[in-house]
């Protein structure tokens, strides 16, 4: 049979013995039987069990939760139900409380068990707001207890008269919950304290999940806005100014949206200048804090940590953008600043930390870190203590932190900033380029256009009669508005009117490029309402009689006309440019042609002089002699002049930042300019600094510094730097720490070696505010005064005396100051010296021979703070009274007595040496010298590889060594037909590894090979010997068989025949055997149907299942290796060859009469393949229930028990299968008799 069974052998009990069990009875040894708990892990996620006794008896248990309530939302006045089902033997009881208060009241509170499904149930009847609680489940028997909580929240329904017309409408209105689009539309609009009544009314109940889908689909809208050419804006917010216009909007939270991924850093920055309006310093800030928390990220996230029991755990993560803040959390609970955690942010808010102090299983979880809509979550695993025996002692807490290569935080912030700042740098660069291009581009599309010969006077000025602008007083307050103040925005005090509107219509030119595609022109006509700031008519001739201020101003806005294009397509317009709009292109170019051609009759009529210089061009409103306004376009005449590049002057690519500063140490501001030329002076407290011995200023190109050499608390306060009208701001706060001299430091943390027995003294000197409070520890543990420990304190200096210290206080000694300024440790070391412990037992015996006993130990546990010298050996016969000192061997815990006699048995007694004295003794158990045991056979030698002059020949060490260890290997040949063995290296040459290249082989010959092992009793059994193997180059795997067919099958086996392959040299070798694999068809691993290789060219399968369906191949061998299998290209079905029905009883009759009453028994024999079906018929209908029919392998009966009038007629019988059917007819009538 090719199918082979798996042997499956009988698992071995073994006691264990839980360590924590282990670690309770110790403590209850040591602590005089005071009892202790065992917390046990629960199946059942949220059950928390204690376990009261140590070793609970067999067939008990604690008690456990085979489910836990669920939480709950209930609305008011409904019934609130939580049901637990318990297990334990004993039965546990069961009861209920919650955190807030009691449950006494039986009207409200009711429990009870339900026998039917051994539910305990906690009923909450017409429950309120006021038991909206935590509500814990406690399962106690006299073994442990378990524990479990659910929540009930309470959702309080609301009748206030303003809620009655929705009352009616939901009355009339089913609501439809989350697909009703009514619902999405009252949260988008709702403040955050109605979602849970806007929730409640459209019959919602998950609100955790909504809030999630809401925040989804505020995105989704603002990033569709955004698309659509708008700001996205707070529908809930209060009025406030929006970016696109100057005008009122409901946006209060100022958001600068990307327009797809493209948009780079520079369109960002121009948006954010493009605001239309002037900003506070306050608003500013809160439209930096916006935009920092729409792009903040995490650089560095916060990595999985484990921690130790009683360690600390530290997660750090580091933000691409500063934040004060961020939001920790921990296991669902926001957490805050307290005794189990610490918070921290570095000075330049970029790196993060939480600290989680004395970590224990309670504390096991995920926390997260929340920076704006970005957030991080990692694991805390905290595992229990891994020795026992040291689980009550005091040791050191350590502060844990993620695993894996260390990260410098510190580098990584400070790449951060750089990076950030770089990126500034460059938006600035982009910004300017903008300008340059867009100020070159309006200059080319202008000297396209036809010039128009005017009519100048001498000055090339022109002159206007009472031309007045008209416009809006709203349509002015837009124009104010829609002027950029660039420095404003890059914090400068510059203030140049025509600086800003140059740079401002840069801006603007920069953003119409990318709506350019929805077909708005290049330039558009100047509107009304930028024109109609000037309030009066600002006509000025060409001598000047007019104010030159206004002058000046006209130019400005003749400039701004040039270079304006519109900044927003939404933006509202004047009434003409509100009719154009509904113009087509041609219309607008007519209506713009008649317009110049009337300024040009205006300009006849004007004292027959111009109305503007030559090198100015752009739309203007004049007023005609009827008063009404027209407008006039200006062409360029003169050359084309190359606008100047507006410079936003010196600022800061880094500001000052807050310096704590220690009195008397030296503190140090800096900041960087854009340039290098600029000079800078320094304030503080609004004062100007100069250089002196406690000030110190320089300057490295466009790096500031001011050094205060020596911190006094009086340089507290305010510093400001001012370069080129800007200024940047910083807070240096001098503090008196406590803290230590380098050299009393230094000298402190040496470690104090004292013996046992003696004194161990620390003390320190320190500087620092008063008062300092000063505490000292011993491995974590506050030392406080007693028998034998002193503590000094006073204002500079402390001193802790160890009296009479043992070897157990041997650890670290820390002492801590603080004060209210900060606090510092220094850290040393004690090492008490004492006497080693004795060695450790049992000895492990390694080599018991009749020459020798050689055996081993291991050393001190404690060898009391010095090494081991020597070890001091005794030697006892056993049956003697009598110790032989052998002497002091070296410090390795090993020895090898070669002066013992044969049979007999000993004993030793050890002791370990070091330099502060003797261990006690260790004594071994008997060891006998043993008899002479030669080792067993190894394994059988496999060949590795042969040529035609190296054989190569591994095996395996005996598994019976005798006693000893082995000292090598013998190995012997011989070749096929010779009864005779040679040996292949001598008996005082062992082979001392178990692999030998047998290179004294003639190629062609066939050999074999044994092995023998040697040890100190001498040379073993010979193992058996290994296959027999030519000496000769390796051979070519054979090629794949051909004419793989199946010739005869049947329901348990197939016959299967091949051709052998052909031998062809260089490439395939002859096949000297073949294997023959089979695996069902649902199944994927082939089965190997012979273990051993067949030397035939036919197989016979055996073992098969009938009608399955099987695959089948073939695979040739040699001593090259195997062939590509050949595989029958179609399954075999397990059934015989198709047989066309036959009947084989060439005797059976056609025709019988029978008498009544008899039986009738008709026999038909057939063969047929595969199993055909069979059916009777009479009279050409099937026969009666009366008759009964037998089928069998081969044969079918029909039987009439008691024949009758009736049954006469003609019985035909059919047997069909795939081959084809035949048939059999044969008549039976009554006697004449019965007739």
């Amino acid at each position: 049979m090719w199918k082979t069974a798996k042997n499956k052998e009988p698992t071995t009990n073994r006691r264990c013995f839980s360590i924590v069990h282990q670690y309770i009875q110790r403590f209850n040894e040591v602590s005089g039987g005071k009892s202790a708990v065992i917390r046990v892990k629960s199946m059942t996620p949220g059950v928390t069990i204690t376990q009261h006794v140590v070793n609970i008896p067999e067939g008990k248990s604690t008690p456990d939760f085979e489910s836990t309530p669920m939480s709950e939302n209930t609305k008011e006045g409904k019934v609130a139900i939580f049901k637990v089902v318990v297990k334990g033997d004993p039965k546990p009881e069961v009861t209920w409380r919650r955190a807030k208060g009691p449950i006494t009241d039986k009207d409200k509170f009711h429990s009870k068990y339900d026998e039917s499904t051994g539910e305990h149930i906690l009923e909450i009847v017409k429950v309120s707001g006021a038991e909206t609680d935590t509500y814990k489940c406690y399962a106690a028997n006299e073994y442990g207890k378990a524990v479990c909580k659910a929540t009930l929240t309470v959702i309080e329904d609301s009748n206030h008269p303003s809620d009655f017309r929705k009352l009616l409408r939901r009355s009339k209105e089913k609501p439809g919950g989350e697909s009703d689009e009514r619902f999405w539309q009252a949260m988008l609009k709702a403040d955050k304290k109605d979602y849970e009544r806007i929730c409640t009314e459209f019959g919602v109940s998950d609100l955790h999940l909504i809030l999630k889908k809401l925040e989804e689909k505020k995105e989704e809208r603002a990033h569709n806005n955004y698309q659509d050419g708008t700001t996205a804006y707070d529908e809930n917010g209060t009025e406030g100014h929006s970016f696109s216009s100057g005008g009122r909007t409901k946006n209060s939270n100022l958001k600068v949206m990307q327009k797809g991924k493209g948009l780079h850093q520079e369109d960002e920055e121009v948006h954010l200048f493009n605001t239309g309006r002037d900003l506070t310093d306050e608003e500013a800030m809160l439209l930096s804090t916006e935009l920092i928390f729409s792009t903040v990220d995490f650089v560095i996230k916060i990595q999985e940590l484990k921690a130790q029991e009683g360690d600390d755990a530290l997660f750090a993560c580091v933000l691409t953008h500063p934040l004060p803040k961020i939001t920790w959390t921990g296991k669902g609970s926001t957490l805050e600043e307290g005794a189990k955690c610490s918070i921290t942010v570095s000075d330049h808010k970029l790196i993060h930390r939480l600290l989680i102090k004395d970590c224990n299983s309670l504390d096991q979880g995920i926390y997260s870190a929340v920076a704006g809509v970005k957030s991080c979550s990692a694991w805390l695993v905290v595992q229990a203590e891994s020795d026992p025996a040291s689980a009550g002692m005091r040791r050191a807490r350590k502060t844990t932190v993620a695993s894996g290569a260390p990260i410098d935080l510190e580098k990584i912030a400070v790449e951060q900033q750089i990076k950030k700042r770089e990126e500034m740098e460059k938006i600035l660069a982009a910004v300017k380029a903008k300008h340059k291009e867009g100020q070159v581009a309006a200059m080319d599309k202008k000297s396209e256009g036809n010039s128009i010969d005017n009519t100048l006077d001498n000055s090339g000025c022109a002159t206007r009669e009472g031309g007045k602008r008209l416009g809006k007083p709203k349509n002015k307050k837009r124009m104010r508005s829609g002027q950029m103040d660039f420095d404003k925005v890059t914090d400068s005090n510059e203030g140049d009117f025509q600086d800003d509107d140059d740079f401002t219509g840069s801006v603007k030119k920069s953003k119409n490029r990318k709506h350019g595609q929805n077909g708005e022109h290049e330039q558009m006509e100047f509107d009304q309402t930028e024109t109609s700031a000037e309030s009066q008519n600002d006509v000025a001739d060409c001598d000047g009689n007019k104010d030159s201020r206004r002058q000046k101003h006209r130019k400005k806005a003749h400039r701004k006309r040039r270079t304006y294009a519109r900044e927003d397509p939404n933006e509202p317009t004047s009434e003409d440019e509100a009719s154009y709009s509904d113009e087509s292109e041609d219309s607008l170019d007519q209506h713009k042609r008649s317009r110049r051609a009337k300024q040009s009759k205006m300009l006849k009529k004007v004292n027959g002089e111009s109305t503007c210089p030559e090198e100015y061009s752009g739309y203007d409103e004049i007023e005609g002699i009827t008063g009404a306004p027209t407008h006039s376009r200006r062409k360029r005449r003169g050359p084309l002049t190359e606008d100047v590049v507006i410079d936003i002057g010196v600022h800061f690519i880094c500001g000052l930042s807050d310096v704590n500063a220690v009195i008397n140490e030296t503190a140090e501001l800096t900041c960087k300019l854009s340039s290098e030329d600029c000079e800078g002076a320094w304030f503080r407290d609004g004062k100007k600094i100069s250089p002196d011995h406690n000030f110190s200023v320089t300057n490295d190109g466009a790096i500031h510094k001011l050094v205060i050499i020596r911190c006094d608390e009086e340089h507290s306060g305010k510093y400001r730097f001012e370069a080129d009208g800007r200024k940047t701001e910083a807070m240096i706060n001098v503090k008196d720490p406590p803290r230590f001299n380098h050299a009393d430091l230094k000298a402190f943390s040496e470690p104090v070696t004292v013996k046992a027995g003696h004194n161990a003294i620390f003390k320190l000197q320190f500087l620092g505010h008063e008062p300092v409070k000063i505490k000292w520890y011993s491995e974590g543990e506050e030392l406080l005064d007693d028998n034998n420990t002193k503590i000094e304190k006073s204002a500079s200096h402390s001193r802790l005396l160890l009296s009479r210290c043992q070897r157990r206080d041997t650890g670290e000694i820390k002492i801590k100051l603080k004060n209210e300024h900060g606090f510092i440790e220094a850290i040393s070391q004690l090492i008490v010296l004492d006497k080693p412990t004795l060695p450790l037992g049992p000895a492990e015996v390694t080599e018991g021979s009749a020459i020798c006993i050689e055996f081993r130990w291991r050393p001190p546990k404690d060898d009391g703070g010095s090494p081991v010298i020597n070890y001091m050996v005794e030697r006892q016969q056993v049956g003697r009274n009598t110790w032989k000192k052998i002497g002091e061997i070296p410090g390795i815990p090993s020895y090898r007595d070669t002066d013992v006699d044969h049979g007999r048995k000993y004993c030793y007694r050890i002791r370990a040496v070091t330099a502060e004295g003797t261990s006690e003794v260790m004594e071994t158990d008997e060891m006998q010298a043993g008899t002479l045991a030669f080792p067993g056979p190894p394994a059988p030698p496999k060949v590795v590889s042969a040529y035609d002059d190296c054989v190569n020949i591994s095996w395996a060490p005996p598994s019976n060594t005798g006693g000893s260890r082995i000292l090598g290997y013998v190995l012997e040949k011989r070749k096929k037909g010779s009864n005779l063995w040679s040996a292949v290296n001598a008996t005082d040459e062992l082979i001392k590894v178990k692999k030998y290249a047998v290179k004294d082989v003639v190629m062609g010959m066939e050999y074999e090979f044994r092995v023998t092992a040697v040890n100190l009793s001498g040379i073993g059994e010979y193992s058996n010997p290994s296959e027999f193997v030519f000496a000769r180059d390796p051979k070519k795997p054979p090629g794949k068989v051909s004419n793989l067919k199946v010739t005869e099958s049947s329901y348990s086996h197939f016959v299967l025949t091949w051709t052998k392959p052909e031998d062809k040299p260089e490439i395939q070798d002859e096949a000297k055997g073949y294997f023959v694999e089979i695996r069902p068809a649902e199944c994927l691993d082939w089965s190997r149907c012979n273990p051993t290789r067949i030397i035939t060219t036919s197989f016979s399968v055996k073992g098969l299942k009938s009608m399955n369906m099987y695959w089948v191949r073939v695979i040739a061998v040699n001593d090259g290796g195997e062939s590509a299998p050949e595989e029958l290209a179609n399954y075999v079905l397990a059934i015989p060859s198709p047989v066309r029905p036959k009947f084989t009883n060439h005797k059976m009759k056609s025709f019988m009469v029978v008498k009544a009453g008899n039986s009738v028994r008709i026999t038909v024999n057939f063969e047929a393949s595969p199993w055909p079906h069979v059916m009777w018929i009479k009279d050409n209908v099937p026969v009666t229930k009366r008759v009964t029919i037998t089928n069998s392998d081969g044969s079918s009966q029909l039987l009439i028990p008691s024949s009758e009038r009736s049954d006469s007629g003609i019985y035909s019988i059919l047997v069909k299968n795939l081959a084809g059917q035949e048939t059999f007819s044969t008549e039976m009538t009554q006697s004449h008799q019965d007739r």
